[in-house]
């Protein structure tokens, strides 16, 4: 049986977790099932999902307008015969939640963030009386909102986001491209990292490394991305003297030839990290990996066999990781080939897709 799921999202920002619920809904569509958005007015999923060819019900999703939000996902949920609704953020959760059990239907809250949750009465509702079953994107995750929210492991469960290996896909000689646009030789190890430029990504933390090991010449450091610290990270740069040892990409479209160009990839984020996108990429790239230990991120850099895995804000323990992989080659070949198979085997969209449509089909039926 086909199933008539319907997504709330309150946030009007576009990241990881808005690309996941257009990403789901593409994959949900294309196995039968019907999907229509409740997303607040002004998000940036809501065009891009109309784009995409869904239904997309621009609703109200703030404090201020909560009843009139509430009507409105009552009565799509009426017009539209949802069977099942999947929250995404807090306020949509609360709403969407009182809405299913108004209509008797049923509610998965999806968890993205890897924050800790409110404890006692606001974390029971949310996470008990208000979800009939809760998915996190890491482990991690899981484990703080059964504890904090009192639920039985199976109440609440780690599908990660999984990458799509045909998007990955470009020229052979790609990644030589990108190294000779930035003047990188042949002989230079790149340890690089592509991300949204902001305070906890850790990327002040690369550039102080970089300053310990500013005599091997050889060593180079990529940061693709832009974002709020960018400017800040840039001044940095200037001020440590390492202009000609780290590369500024900026924001690109297709980061993919970049990830493949680097010879070591690291993301040292020190908090709100889940299974990284961009760590799943660089690993089905075959790169060996340094990350630091938090959320999801030591799900895919496994220590000591697809990467390293260090304590966060510790410039010097990535100083002496990465100097360590520079130095040995068939080190990296090795554990970026294991990294691959890490992907391929557990954190694939279609994996996800699989893991998902379980999760529904068992609470519908």
């Amino acid at each position: 049986m086909r199933l008539k799921i319907l997504h709330t999202e309150a946030s009007t920002g576009w990241g990881g977790q808005e690309i996941r619920i257009l990403k789901e809904a593409e994959g949900m569509r294309a196995r039968g099932h019907t999907i229509a958005m409740a997303v607040n007015r002004g998000g940036q999923l809501v065009e891009r999902a109309r784009k995409e060819g869904f239904t997309v019900y621009e609703i109200p999703l703030t404090k201020k307008h909560s009843i009139t939000a509430l009507y409105q996902l009552i009565s799509l949920i009426k017009k539209e015969q949802i069977d099942l609704i999947n929250t995404h953020s807090s306020l949509d959760a609360w709403l969407g939640g009182i809405a299913g059990r108004l209509t008797g239907r049923k509610v998965l809250r999806t968890r993205h963030l890897s924050t800790p949750i409110r404890c006692g009465w606001n974390s029971r509702l949310l996470y008990g009386w208000l979800a009939d079953q809760t998915v996190t994107t890491c482990q991690t995750v899981a484990r703080i909102v059964c504890c904090q929210a009192n639920l039985p492991a199976k109440r609440c469960i780690s599908i990660p986001t999984g990458i799509m290996p045909s998007a990955l896909h470009m020229e052979a000689d790609a990644a030589q491209a990108f190294r000779r646009q930035w003047s990188i030789k042949d002989t230079d190890c790149v340890v690089g990292t592509t991300c949204v430029l902001r305070s906890w990504k850790g990327v002040q933390d690369m550039l102080h490394a970089a300053k310990l090991l500013e005599k091997h010449a050889s060593l180079k450091w990529m940061i693709v991305g832009g974002g709020p610290c960018e400017a800040l990270l840039k001044q940095e740069c200037k001020n440590l003297g390492l202009q000609d040892l780290v590369i500024f990409t900026g924001y690109m479209d297709n980061p993919y030839p970049a990830i493949a160009a680097m010879d070591i990839f690291a993301l040292l984020s020190t908090a709100n990290e889940g299974v990284s996108q961009a760590t799943l990429q660089a690993a089905y790239l075959e790169k060996p990996l340094i990350t630091t230990g938090v959320g999801g991120l030591p799900e895919v850099c496994v220590p000591e066999k697809t990467g390293f895995v260090i304590g966060i804000k510790a410039p010097a323990e990535l100083a002496e990781k990465a100097l360590y992989l520079a130095s040995n080659p068939e080190l990296r070949e090795k554990w970026g080939k294991a990294a691959k198979q890490l992907v391929c085997a557990q954190f694939t969209m279609e994996k996800t897709l699989d893991q998902m449509e379980e999760v529904y089909r068992h609470l519908i039926y």
